[in-house]
């Protein structure tokens, strides 16, 4: 019989902690059915993504993820996980949810939860808050396990939020990087074609604060004009980076198509992948743009330094200096054969270790240790 799980999200957007439990779910094909909630209840993308063979359910009457952490909303989360092998949780989004199981796991005989956390939002992109720090402590005291994919939430996990060694799995995301290379059709994008005398610079990102895509703007802005800056994305930002293009006069050369459900299908189509994000943990999107054989240029945020190979060490800047980045953008786009050179490392690295099979066994893993009573390894 399939195992129950039950997923608590901060958001079932299609964000990369998202479609990577998509991912894991398609994955897992009829080993088990799966319940998703949302804190946010319109953010549903990520559903569209799920494989027909997949059992999954949506309830609307699962008690809210958020609101005031008052014992008598705590008992109703707590009751609401009932009748499930496993629970899963993902983000600050879904701690509630986190600290009403660790209060009533033993009274309501609850299945085990597994906690994961993927980086923050702009309003601990720079400092984390210590009142949710003290929460985090406190609501992950009953956790069978913490994952997170990078070594700077590794860090904070254990330091920070005082979690013991055996908790904390450090799992690297991962993608189907053989899907990454092949080229794309340079007409794949609605309303937005390559030309044969264009180059582009491009980003997949959510159109948000944290990733302060009016600064890649700024950066950008200065390349030749053969250059485009193409984001794909959506989200409440559009605007302040529309403006930054137009205030610039450059608004001819940056596009923003909108939210890339197949980035396999896009991502080749850029000469260059940017961030320029002011907080980040272990992105996929940088993954992605490494098995496409692409050079990338970052500051130096989360794993993304490490990450890349070697060779493309230098492009990875300071976090806050726009015109470093500026720089990496002008010194990759002037030479063609320094791109072609740092691609070719970044596709092998990808491929050497960011392939999601790897990931997704070690997922399984975990999984099946929790649910089966077993420490997991």
């Amino acid at each position: 019989m399939a195992k129950r799980i039950l997923h608590l999200q901060s958001s079932f957007g299609a964000g990369g902690k998202e479609l990577r439990a998509v991912r894991l779910m398609n994955a897992f094909g009829r080993e088990f059915e799966h319940t998703v909630v949302s804190a946010e209840p319109g953010a549903m993308k990520a559903a569209d993504h799920v494989s027909r063979n997949v059992s999954v359910a949506y309830p609307q009457d699962f008690p809210s993820l958020t609101g005031f952490p008052g014992l008598g909303r705590m008992k109703r989360l707590a009751e609401a996980m009932r009748g499930y092998d496993l629970v899963l949780s993902y983000n600050w989004g879904a701690m509630d949810g986190v600290l009403a199981h660790t209060l009533y796991a033993e009274a309501f005989g609850l299945p085990p939860l597994i906690h994961h956390e993927d980086g923050f939002n702009a309003d601990e992109a720079v400092k984390l808050k210590p009142k949710r720090n003290f929460y985090r402590r406190i609501a992950l005291g009953r956790a069978a396990a913490l994952v997170v994919p990078s070594r700077g939430l590794e860090e904070i996990a254990l330091e920070v939020w005082h979690q013991p060694r055996g908790r904390v799995h450090r799992i690297a995301n991962g993608i189907p990087t053989a899907a990454y290379a092949k080229q794309p059709l340079r007409d794949v994008l609605p309303n937005l074609v390559k030309r044969n005398d264009e180059f582009w610079i491009g980003t997949l990102a959510g159109l948000r604060a944290v990733k302060d895509l009016p600064a890649m703007v700024r950066a950008f802005a200065t390349l030749p004009p053969e250059w485009q800056l193409v984001i794909l994305g959506e989200g409440p930002e559009r605007a302040a980076i529309e403006a930054e293009a137009a205030g610039l006069k450059i608004a001819h050369r940056v596009h923003l198509p909108g939210f890339c459900a197949d980035p396999a299908k896009v991502v080749g189509l850029f000469d260059i992948f940017a961030l320029s994000s002011r907080s980040e943990q272990f992105p996929i999107s940088v993954v992605e743009a490494m098995a496409a054989g692409l050079p990338v240029v970052s500051p130096a945020v989360g794993d993304v330094a490490e990450m890349v190979a070697s060779a493309n060490a230098e492009f990875i800047v300071p976090p806050g200096d726009e015109g470093a980045l500026g720089w990496a953008m002008g010194s990759l786009s002037a030479n063609p054969a320094l791109r072609r050179e740092v691609g070719r490392a970044n596709r092998a690295k990808a491929q050497e270790s960011y392939d999601e099979k790897r990931m997704i066994a070690r997922y399984r893993a975990l999984y099946g240790a929790v649910i089966e009573g077993r420490p997991p390894t």
